[in-house]
């Protein structure tokens, strides 16, 4: 197989294409990516000589270049797109062009060259907030970001294509993930780092937002599952049922670290903040998926390769990663 991975030096696209070479023999990964300030080409040095990787330097919205990369593929996981909910409040336009317009010259590429194999990967914020229970794909999109607002069109463009086209999409649409590679503008690596530089851990509104946190390692192998033995066209979420609040989840980054609740910084809430994610995966797991680590191991996984791998962070931090909207 000769798959084409969008977005691949981000960080769930990084730790797929790793999984890929990693668990198979017989295919050919190409990178496309236009290595924007979340992708980054150091989250794939240990394949980078790998002779089944090859890296492309380019953006999605790039027809031209997309078409080409294209005809070549047998499938296709587009990752591509930017992803910082903060990001996109202070600037929607670049969401915009990349998350919707990118997945649209993807989607349409791979459509003329029939391309066998299409996973479009979204997000569980294109539902909403839930007070109780848990979304299931066939419930109505009411996303409330202009993150969320952008991957919910870009859903809704790949739904089109099996109606106009004929021509099936898949969408996974996935829990909050961490883990290695992970920008540390996001809130695990950010407390995670702070807390190795002995800071304190900016925490949103009162930390009663609830989230599905899901290690990256089990995500990536649930795409794909998703890719090779899903149902074409079909809609699948991804999430390991780990529900917690960011307060609950910040106490036990603190404990990993043998610190207490006076290292919670509490910050002004971000606009518009959903308050509950939840979805049911069990159309996922009827496929044979079911996540491989504990919450807790996880963390500490994650806690140790932040440990081991400051050349990969510090950079980024200096960058001004560290900021969160809310802070004054």
């Amino acid at each position: 197989m000769r798959l084409l991975v969008t977005g691949g030096a981000g960080f769930i696209g990084s730790n797929f294409v790793r999984h890929v070479l990693a668990t198979t023999d017989d295919v050919e990964v190409v990178n496309l990516d236009a290595l924007t300030y979340a992708g980054n080409l150091a989250s794939l040095a240990d394949v980078a000589d790998d002779p089944r990787y090859r890296f492309v330097h380019g953006d999605v919205c790039d027809s031209a270049l997309v078409d080409t990369e294209m005809a070549r593929a047998d499938a296709v996981v587009h990752f591509a797109a930017e992803s910082h909910v903060d990001r996109s409040i202070d600037g929607p336009a670049e969401f915009l062009r990349s998350n919707v317009l990118g997945a649209g010259v993807v989607f349409d590429a791979a459509r003329r060259h029939d391309v066998e194999r299409v996973l479009h990967i979204s997000t569980d914020e294109v539902y909403g907030s839930i007070d109780d229970g848990s979304f299931v794909e066939t419930d109505p999109l009411e996303p409330n970001s202009p993150y969320s607002v952008s991957k919910a069109s870009a859903d809704l463009l790949a739904r089109s294509y099996a109606t106009t086209y004929g021509y099936p999409i898949g969408v996974t649409r996935t829990a909050n993930n961490f883990g290695p590679c992970h920008h540390p503008e996001k809130m695990i690596p950010l407390f995670v780092t702070n807390l190795i530089d002995g800071g304190n851990v900016p925490l949103y509104g009162d930390g009663g937002n609830v989230r599905d946190w899901t290690y990256v390692l089990d995500n990536v192998a649930a795409q794909w599952l998703v890719l090779t033995e899903g149902e074409p066209g079909a809609v699948y979420n991804v999430g390991a049922g780990n529900e917690r609040s960011n307060r609950e989840l910040t106490l036990a980054i603190l404990d990993h670290f043998g610190v207490g609740e006076e290292r919670i910084e509490f910050v002004p809430d971000r606009p518009g903040h959903d308050r509950r994610y939840s979805i049911d995966s069990s159309r996922l797991r009827q496929l044979g998926w079911k996540p491989q680590v504990s919450l807790d191991d996880a963390l500490e996984a994650t806690i140790r390769w932040y440990r081991e791998h400051e050349d990969w962070w510090r950079p980024l931090k200096a960058a001004g990663a560290s900021r969160r909207r809310g802070r004054a």
